[in-house]
């Protein structure tokens, strides 16, 4: 049986650097190469850090809190020694390292145990092919979540980062936009470890393990390797032996304080912490009766459970969850949006539930009216106004007639019993009302009329 094991690296979303005050665009594609630099950043000779970006601190130490790690209060700056062009100190400033203390240790998360987590800088982008460097994320903060090697097979990984993005989301420390990137650690019985650096999505990840597993299955690694997961040719290829602490030179940075943290400021940032995925989803189940199944839609995103939870102070579950979890979701993925990248309201949003309850306006038009939402809500009001509610019978009766003469053919198949011509004759009935007509008076209407 295999053991697996995952170093998971993510941008700590920040206006600022680590130690310096230029934007931290994590590599943003829409940047220029080597705009947001200075002297610190690209490692220029005289060049000292600012004081650590206290912000990313306090999300890293949230992190850890998140993973259920111990905090530590006193964490001395280490420097990671490389030589790599992405690397222009010629050192990387981190938490990690052979006499490291890092933000949190000796944690746990859905059954795996967490290592430890700790801030880092992260170094700039090469491209080994052309040999360009760009120092625009030189220096962006980097949170690393290091797990023992808890993990028997790919399946069970996929899920548990899945979990784990979800959950990091919660508490929006990381840039989610930037996504995470994982160096994952194989090795079978008999085997030395093997390392896959810079995986950058969970399905890849999971390709990646099944592919080692069965290439140490046929060539027991006989050294620790550091290896390169190729996509295009579903292989994994060597890139060097596997360095060992001392081989980076670890040493403590003579430039950069200690950072200290008292027990008060570690319990103001717990309590800043909001429910986990998990609380949220047996919260829904206990108190909204909402099924397990629904309940895990609404919590994959804490701006759609938190965006639930508001809509009900006013409206009961059983009604605003239908609107939410496929109509209001159902319209952002049309649009290819977020929640958080567009303005919808929760008090206009609970105005247009409460006149569809009421029988203000039908469901089709209440549907047209939330798609209009995108990108900015409005107050329905007006809209309701001028929408209400046809259901007057005898309004609908004329309509119903209009439509019979205007689709003989349609008519006809009906009664040669073809069922499915009905919701194309009520479709022409909501048409002419311009979707004002109620549904079922119109569709007991029309079966009156064609008897």
């Amino acid at each position: 049986m295999a053991k697996i094991g995952l170093e998971i690296h993510g941008y700590i979303e920040t206006k600022e650097k680590l130690f310096c005050d230029c934007p931290s665009d994590h590599g943003k594609k829409d940047a220029r190469p080597n705009t947001n630099i200075c002297p610190v950043c690209t490692g220029q000779p005289g060049s000292k850090p600012l004081m650590p970006n206290y912000e990313a601190i306090k999300k890293a130490v949230q992190i850890a809190l998140l993973l259920k790690c111990k905090i530590n209060e006193k964490m001395p700056w280490q420097r990671k020694h490389y030589s790599w062009p992405d690397l222009p100190k010629g050192f990387q400033s981190t938490f990690s390292g052979s006499h490291a203390i890092p933000n949190g240790e000796n944690g746990e998360f859905m059954g795996i145990k967490i290592r430890e987590c700790h801030l880092e800088e992260d170094p700039a982008a090469w491209n080994p092919d052309t040999g360009e460097v760009d120092y625009n994320r030189s220096g962006s903060p980097l949170i690393e979540i290091v797990t023992e090697p808890d993990f028997k097979e790919s399946e069970e990984v996929a899920q548990w980062v899945k979990n784990l993005i979800v959950a990091l989301s919660y508490i929006k420390a990381i840039d989610k936009k930037s996504g995470i990137k994982a160096d994952v650690n194989v090795s079978i019985p008999g085997g030395k470890r093997v390392e896959m650096k810079n995986i950058n999505s969970v399905k890849k990840i999971k390709e990646a393990i099944d592919i080692e597993i069965e290439r140490q299955k046929k060539e027991v690694p006989e050294i620790e390797e550091t290896r390169m997961y190729d996509e295009r040719s579903k292989t994994t290829k060597i890139m060097r032996t596997k360095e060992g602490a001392q081989d980076y030179r670890f040493i403590t940075d003579p430039d950069l304080p200690v950072v200290s943290l008292s027990k008060e400021e570690i319990l103001k940032i717990k309590d800043s912490i909001p429910e986990t995925p998990q609380e949220k989803l047996q919260k829904l189940i206990r108190i909204h009766e909402i099924d397990k199944k629904t309940a895990e839609i609404l919590t994959k995103k804490i701006e759609i459970v938190e965006f639930f939870e508001e809509v009900t102070k006013k409206i009961p579950a059983e009604f605003a969850l239908p609107w939410v979890t496929v109509e209001l979701l159902g319209t952002l993925n049309y649009n290819k949006k977020e929640l958080d990248d567009v303005e919808i309201e929760p008090e206009h949003f609970i105005e247009l539930l409460k006149a569809v309850r009421e029988r203000k306006i039908t469901e089709l038009r209440a549907k047209d009216i939330l798609r209009s939402w995108i990108p900015k809500s409005y107050s329905p009001q007006k809209e309701i106004r001028k929408s209400s509610k046809i259901e007057d019978k005898d309004e609908i009766l004329t309509l119903a007639k209009k439509v019979i003469i205007e689709n003989k053919k349609a008519v006809e198949d009906f009664r040669q019993g073809d069922n499915n011509t009905m919701n194309f004759l009520i479709g022409q009935v909501m048409k002419l009302s311009n979707k004002r007509a109620d549904y079922k008076t119109a569709k007991e209407t029309l079966e009156k009329l064609m008897r």
